[in-house]
């Protein structure tokens, strides 16, 4: 369920940044939403 929902909000910012021509910002929001579900991954387990 949870993962859907993160293909939905990447979906959703590409077609953002393709119509704003902001590639470079969907990259760096894409590696920082990884990198916040990682931490709060780490975080659940303990």
């Amino acid at each position: 369920m949870k993962n859907s929902l993160y293909v939905i909000y990447a979906i959703v910012l590409a077609a953002i940044s393709i119509y704003t021509r902001e590639i470079v910002t969907f990259i760096m929001l894409g590696f920082i939403l990884l990198t916040l579900n990682n931490i709060l991954k780490i975080l659940v387990k303990f």
